[in-house]
């Protein structure tokens, strides 16, 4: 072959300009076909137990690593639906902020209550949500749902517009004597605010934080994941954190804010907790029941 390329392809300086480009044509030559001639190893197939075990392993391995970054007193489903949060910077910038406020400051409420809304009841047996806006900053007051206050602390007002329009629209309820709302929790009732700590005595100082952003995607997992959820959403602040919400596979209810300064202008005689009902039972869902406090 040497002869024949010295003959007729390459003659004095033609060779020595040549032959470099016929190595490097020879050299890829024989690599793509040493490649081609090559034996892939095939992986040994895994049998359905392996697969099976190795899938195990896998979610036993993301639990432990959900459980080591969620807070304290966060209940296990809802860690399992929203363990991708804990892990993201404004979570552990959030976490962090607290963390130095409760140094310094009174915060509300404890941090053992903070989550109470996650330990009442299972994130798939949800079925009411009721958005607020900030705990309440006064002591023995906020336990970590909406509304709520522990006993024996009198309902603050807005509360008490609550169990007003439930005398009227709710037969047989009767005021409770409490402001403990506990039990509608341990039904399905989300009572979930916007931020969910502040210091003692200043309203909205934990405001723009990341709780925001940490409830939000609380509300976009259950309007993603289940179906036939009412939200009640009263005041604008509510409407707008619930605008995302899927309309088309849950039911929205919004009205004014039961407070004071707005409950005449639509939230008295609104009749949502029956309504809620009535939309329940045509989801297939077993109804509210609000007198049980």
């Amino acid at each position: 072959v040497g002869f024949v390329v010295s003959r007729n392809m390459c003659s004095g300086s033609k060779l020595r300009s040549r032959a470099p480009r016929c190595s490097l044509l020879l050299s890829k030559a024989t690599a793509k076909k040493l490649k081609s001639s090559a034996v892939e190893p095939t992986p040994a197939a895994l049998s359905p137990e392996q697969r099976d075990r190795i899938a195990r392993n896998k979610e036993a391995a993301l639990e432990k690593l959900s459980s080591a970054q969620a807070p304290p007193g966060f209940g296990g489903s809802w860690r399992e639906g929203l363990s991708e949060q804990f892990g993201k910077p404004y979570f552990k910038r959030l976490m962090t902020f607290v963390s130095e406020e409760r140094k310094r400051y009174t915060v509300y409420p404890p941090a053992e209550d903070v989550f109470t809304w996650t330990q009442t009841c299972d994130i798939r047996d949800v079925k009411v949500v009721i958005l607020g806006q900030d705990p309440y900053h006064g002591p023995n007051q906020a336990h970590g749902l909406c509304f709520s206050v522990k006993r024996p602390v009198r309902p603050p007002p807005s509360l008490e517009n609550m169990y007003k329009e439930l005398v009227s629209d709710i037969e047989g309820f009767q005021h409770p004597g409490h402001g403990d709302l506990t039990a509608w929790s341990k039904q399905g009732v989300l009572l979930l605010n916007a931020v969910l700590t502040v210091r003692g005595h200043q309203a909205n100082s934990h405001k723009d934080k990341g709780w925001e952003t940490f409830t939000d995607a609380v509300v976009q997992w259950l309007s993603n994941n289940l179906e036939g959820l009412v939200f009640m959403l009263w005041g604008a602040y509510a409407q707008k954190k619930g605008a995302a919400i899927d309309r088309k596979r849950h039911h929205i209810l919004q009205a004014v804010h039961p407070s004071p300064l707005s409950c005449h202008r639509g939230f008295f005689g609104c009749k949502h907790f029956s309504k809620a009902n009535e939309l329940l039972k045509k989801s297939g869902k077993s109804p509210i029941n609000w007198t049980e406090l």
